[in-house]
């Protein structure tokens, strides 16, 4: 019962403490992460020393873990593992291997045993997903090309950890014989996959018996008794209980039943990392680094220049501008939260030194502490390295400009957004050149005929090698914000003249993009708006003509709001209903090849008596029919303009659209 008490008690302190911390540094736009770590320090037993029991710290800790690391496999999807494919399998990769290596022969060289050597090259060579993941989401940088790339790097380590979890035992040569030591790898690699494949099988369909049941908390149970259960099983074979914990989550989020487990555990989420956090913190003595400044800041530095020099290089391996491979770097270069869970194993296996631990741990706290930082600097940084460099870089990034364009258009980027824009203004016969940082992309799209260029649309240098003085329009449809303010600002100042369009993810962003001197801005939230109530309206039977005309008097109320000229909304739909008891539009259509209408007039195909609808005009070229002669008659391509009910005009563009002669009135 006492114990219980303590444990409550300890609880309790830690969010009592957390609270003003976390404020605090949410008003400094820190992550909570670090706010969590600074009051484990404070509380912990080697500062305040409001909690001064190292095993309740411990079980803190570890259970802080568990809850961490199995919120964390739910979260992480398998499938989307193998969307990225070869940017998680060769970029984490050889960034975990690389990582490793480089910080095992530092140690090495300083007298540390091998195996701890190769142990604190996989603590560092670890970043933190859940520090970068807030901070990229918070500047809305996760569809930035570096964003994607430190997503992919980050899935990797997150799997690696399984291996790693399971070579503890092997390197602290704790079974004898080297034929041991690989027997109760053998048998600790057995319980996982026999964890994941069981896992695979059962609770697939064990869950989907509870979802058919009333009972809502029988759902929640299960999943929790799976997460331990899970837990347990490692645990038994000398594993780690968080290592179960994070099995189970995964198998979970690949069931169809995964999104609403997550569900019903992300409300405790930050809580359990909370937990983490802070008794991470609560496990850092503040003297070692108050009396080995130097060597623990330097470290730190030598660390952090190590994981961007190496982010950097295989990010740009991956076909990526070595710039968003520096600022890919520069958001992983702190030490990651699985890296305690695999620290906190190696303790007991003797593998780790308490003078390394808390060193490692200073440093890994450091790293963290810094990255709110880092993450901010990294652009500036870049850019000033850029002007050191100089002609090099500006020479390699333009050495394949197109030849020289005029009154053309400027896209930068080439995902979805900028491939349609390219095909429509390909078919319209209107020149353009395309500005992409994704070196892969840009071969491939090169390979279709496409004229791009290798280089970065915010760079006055680039923008230049692709004609901006001499363009008519440049657009901006990349899903960095920071970025795309640069680029249009940059893009102003040097042609004044120019149009400039620019894609933004949210509405509030408008303001900001009109005054660095955007001419158009188009919000995907917004224009999302407008698709789904036109579909809605389709759906109720409004014509097609009268939707269009809303949503065009829709998105100008909008935009004149955002230009100053602020009005209330009215509808713009017309329902003649109110007076004449029915709905009347009017509606264009294309006359098809092989319509049953080709060859006949509106008289020979009996159009009013057969459908109620009405011709107004048709429009042929650019010539306006509005009174079709008798030897008049349809042909394909013209644009006829019908006008009548809902259901009179859905009958009428049958006879314009379906090559059926049956179709025809008889």
């Amino acid at each position: 019962m006492h114990d219980s008490l303590a444990l409550l008690r300890d609880l309790v302190l830690i969010v009592l403490v957390a609270v003003p911390v976390v404020l605090v540094t949410s008003k400094l736009r820190v992550p909570a992460v670090v706010g969590f770590l600074i009051t484990g320090m404070a509380i912990g037993p080697h500062a305040l020393a409001l909690e001064h029991d190292p095993a309740t710290v411990t079980a803190l800790a570890e259970l802080g873990t568990v809850l961490l690391l199995f919120t964390v496999g739910l979260e992480l999807s398998l499938s989307r593992v193998i969307r990225m494919g070869r940017d998680v399998a060769v970029g984490g990769g050889f960034q975990l291997l690389a990582t490793l290596a480089v910080v095992a022969l530092i140690v090495a060289a300083r007298g540390e045993a091998p195996r701890t050597a190769v142990l604190i090259g996989a603590l560092y060579a670890l970043s933190s997903t859940a520090v970068v993941l807030k901070i990229y989401s918070d500047r809305r940088e996760l569809d930035a090309p570096h964003g994607r790339a430190a997503v992919a790097i980050l899935l990797f380590q997150d799997l690696a950890v399984v291996p790693l979890m399971l070579l503890l035992p092997v390197l602290a040569g704790g079974a004898g014989s080297p034929l041991a030591a690989l027997g109760r790898f053998a048998l600790s690699l057995a319980v996982v996959v026999a964890i994941v494949g069981g896992g695979l099988l059962v609770v697939p369909r064990l869950l989907d018996r509870v979802a058919q049941l009333p009972t809502r908390e029988l759902f929640t149970l299960c999943i929790v008794v799976f997460g331990l259960g899970a837990a347990f099983a490692t645990a038994r074979v000398g594993l780690s209980l968080a290592l179960g914990a994070f099995l189970a989550g995964l198998v979970i989020s690949e069931s169809e039943y995964g999104l609403q487990a997550l569900s019903d555990v992300l409300p405790f989420r930050d809580t359990f990392s909370g937990i983490f956090f802070t008794s991470v913190g609560m496990l850092l003595d503040p003297r070692v680094v108050l009396a080995h400044p130097v060597a623990v800041v330097g470290g730190t530095a030598l660390l952090i220049a190590i994981k961007v020099a190496i982010v950097t290089g295989v990010v740009a391996a991956l076909g990526y501008s070595w710039r968003r491979g520096f600022i890919a770097g520069m958001g992983l270069a702190q030490v990651g939260e699985f890296s305690f869970v695999l620290a906190g194993a190696a303790v007991p296996l003797g593998l780790l030194p308490d003078a390394a631990y808390q060193e490692f741990l200073a440093t890994a706290v450091l790293s963290m502490l810094a990255t709110p930082a880092l993450i901010a600097v990294a652009e500036p940084a870049v850019t000033q390295l850029a002007r050191l460099v100089g002609g090099a870089v500006r020479a390699a990034e333009s050495a394949e400009a197109p030849p020289e364009l005029s009154g053309h258009v400027i896209i930068v980027g080439f995902g979805l957004n900028g491939r349609n824009l390219a095909r429509v203004l390909r078919g319209a016969g209107i020149r353009y050149v395309v500005l992409e940082e994704n070196g892969r992309t840009v071969r491939n799209a090169r390979a279709e005929g496409e004229p791009m260029v290798f280089g970065d649309g915010t760079r006055s240098e680039v923008l230049h090698r692709v004609g901006l003085d001499r363009a008519r329009a440049i657009v901006y449809v990349i899903a960095s914000p920071d970025v795309t303010r640069r680029g249009v600002a940059t893009a102003r100042a040097l042609n004044p003249r120019v149009h400039i369009v620019v894609r933004t993810r949210y509405v509030a962003a408008i303001e900001d993009l009109q005054k660095l001197g955007a001419d158009e801005v188009v919000p995907e939230e917004f224009e999302t708006s407008l698709e789904i109530f036109a579909r809605v309206l389709r759906n109720f039977g409004i014509p097609s003509s009268s939707i269009r005309a809303e949503v065009e008097a829709v998105r100008k109320d909008h935009y004149d709001m955002f230009r100053g000229r602020e009005r209330p909304y009215a509808g713009h739909l017309t329902d003649l209903s109110i007076s004449l008891g029915i709905r009347i539009g009017v509606e264009p259509v294309t006359v098809e090849a092989g319509a049953a209408a080709i060859g006949l007039n509106p008289r020979t195909l009996r159009l009013r008596q057969a459908t109620g609808a009405t011709v107004v005009a048709v429009i042929r070229g650019r010539d306006i029919i509005y009174e079709p002669s008798p030897d008049f008659g349809f042909q394909d391509r013209d644009v006829v303009v019908l006008v009548g009910t809902p259901e009179a005009l859905q009958r009428a563009m049958a006879l314009f659209a379906e090559p059926k002669a049956s179709n025809t009135p008889g």
